[in-house]
C-alpha cells in the first residue's frame, strides 16, 4: 500500500487540478451558460472515461454488487451537489455559499471516524481547523453579503458540502469490493452525464450545443481535466483515510487563487494571500503528520 506522503501527493494533485478546471470553467462561462456549460463538463468528463476503456476497463466488475454504489454516486454527485451550489450562490451571494461550502472536510471527518472507524487526532484537528480558516479567510471580504435571504437557504451550501462528503465515503467503500478508481469514476461520470443531459433536454431553455463558441471547448476541456482529477482522488481514498485525503483536497480554492495570480494574471498577490499559504501548508503537513 502506498504511503501517508504518497497519498497525500495525490490529494494535492486532485485538489490542483479541481483548481484548473475551475479555471477553464471560469473563461468558458464568458460564452456559456452554468447550465449548458455544467452538461458539456460532465459529459465531456464520462467520453474521457469511455476512451480509457480499451485499456483500463474490465467487464467483471459490472457484475459486482458495489456497482450500485458508484450508480448511487453518479445520481448525485456531481449533479446534484453542483446545482445545490449554484442555488446557494444565487440566495446567499458567493462569500456566505464559499465559506459554508468549505465544511466538506468536517462532514468527511465525521462520516469518516462514525461509518469507517477512522482515528481522529489533535493534529488532524488544528490541521483540518487551519484549512477551513483559511478558505473562509479566502472568502471574505471579496463581494459583500446578501441581505433579506431565507433561514432554509443556508441549507443549500451545507447540504452541497454533505453531498461531496458523502460521496467520497460511499466510493470508498465501493472500491473495498471493486479497487479500481478508474471503473469508480467511469461509472458515477456516466450516470451523471446522463442525468444532467436529460434534465437539460427537457427544460424550457434547451437549446443545442454551438461548438462555434470557444467557451464550449474550454468547458470540455475543464471536464477532461477534472476527470483525471477524480482518478487521483479515487486511487487517494482507495489507499488512504477520508481523514487525510478530503482535507487535503479541499485546499482547492488555495489553488485557484495561485493560478489566478500566476498563470491567469486575474488576481494580484496580497497580504491575505500569503497569510493563507502561510496557514494551509502547515496544517497539510501536520494533517499528514497526524497519520
Amino acid at each position: 500500500m502506498p504511503s501517508d506522503a504518497l497519498v497525500t501527493v495525490l490529494a494535492l494533485t486532485s485538489s490542483f487540478l479541481f483548481a484548473l478546471g475551475v479555471q477553464f470553467q471560469s473563461i468558458g462561462l464568458t460564452e456559456v451558460n452554468s447550465n449548458r456549460g455544467t452538461a458539456i463538463s460532465i459529459t465531456s468528463s464520462a467520453f474521457m472515461y469511455w476512451l480509457l476503456a480499451p485499456l483500463n476497463l474490465k467487464l467483471s466488475n459490472f457484475f459486482e454488487p458495489s456497482l450500485l454504489i458508484f450508480i448511487l454516486v453518479g445520481i448525485f454527485r456531481p449533479s446534484l451537489s453542483a446545482n445545490l451550489a449554484v442555488a446557494a450562490t444565487r440566495f446567499l451571494g458567493p462569500t456566505l455559499s464559499t465559506t459554508l461550502s468549505s465544511t466538506t472536510p468536517v462532514f468527511g471527518s465525521i462520516l469518516g471516524i462514525l461509518w469507517l472507524g477512522e482515528s481522529y487526532s489533535w493534529e488532524l484537528a488544528i490541521g483540518t481547523t487551519g484549512i477551513i480558516g483559511s478558505i473562509v479567510f479566502l472568502s471574505s471580504g471579496k463581494r459583500s453579503l446578501k441581505s433579506n435571504w431565507p433561514l432554509w437557504a443556508l441549507a443549500l451550501p451545507l447540504g452541497a458540502a454533505l453531498i461531496r462528503s458523502l460521496a467520497h465515503v460511499l466510493t470508498k467503500i465501493g472500491m473495498m469490493d471493486i479497487p479500481d478508481p478508474y471503473f469508480a469514476g467511469l461509472i458515477s461520470f456516466s450516470v451523471s452525464a446522463l442525468i444532467t443531459n436529460t434534465i437539460l433536454t427537457y427544460s424550457s431553455t434547451n437549446q443545442s450545443i454551438n461548438w462555434k463558441l470557444k467557451g464550449t471547448y474550454w468547458f470540455a476541456l475543464a471536464g477532461v481535466t477534472m476527470g483525471i482529477a477524480i482518478i487521483s482522488l479515487n486511487t487517494a481514498l482507495l489507499n488512504g483515510p477520508i481523514t487525510l485525503v478530503i482535507p487535503i483536497v479541499a485546499i482547492s480554492p488555495i489553488f485557484t487563487m495561485l493560478l489566478s495570480i500566476l498563470v491567469f494574471k486575474k488576481e494580484t498577490i496580497s497580504v491575505k494571500s500569503y497569510i493563507a499559504l502561510l496557514t494551509v501548508i502547515p496544517s497539510v503537513l501536520l494533517i499528514t503528520l497526524a497519520h
